[in-house]
């Protein structure tokens, strides 16, 4: 089930394959990508680069005038019991296996430096048991350098 996400604000709207809840005590969130080969390898590495986008909106809280702060938008419109932004996985299917591992290294190429966490693998890959490629680190600190301004402000 694919679900949407958007910040009018700043003109972003993209879709989430899927949102998975870990049933524990902190309600842990995971998005799920999926490339299933009919997308381009630049189309998806730019659905990738949305998500970073989205994880480094801050909003500003308070009125004109006042002392106020920003907060990241994601932690209080859809993630609330997150402390980081979700962990996202990219799964790459639709091809032949030896196309899906290229387009798996072009993806890790194509988000270098990128600051959520990314995790990918091709379907095969899951279906066998093999762990999950780490592309990319959670780094707030990185992602509030590269987005400073707070909608609203």
């Amino acid at each position: 089930m694919e679900v949407n996400h958007a910040i009018k604000e700043i003109g972003l709207s993209f879709n989430i394959d899927a949102v998975l809840a870990v049933p524990t005590k902190t309600s842990e969130v995971r998005l799920f990508e999926l490339g299933n080969g009919s997308m381009s390898q630049a189309r998806l590495a730019k659905e990738v680069w949305d998500y970073e986008r989205y994880a480094g909106c801050r909003v500003w809280e308070g009125a004109r005038s006042t002392i106020g702060g920003t907060y990241p938008f994601w932690q209080c419109h859809r993630y609330t019991r997150s402390k980081t932004f979700p962990r996202l996985h990219v799964v790459l299917a639709g091809k032949a296996e030896h196309l899906l591992d290229n387009r798996r290294q072009a993806l890790a190429a194509a988000v270098h430096g990128i600051t959520i966490a990314v995790r990918v693998n091709t379907l095969p890959r899951l279906e066998r048991g093999e762990p999950w490629y780490e592309i990319g680190v959670d780094g707030p600190d990185r992602r509030r350098a590269r987005y400073p301004e707070a909608v609203g402000r």
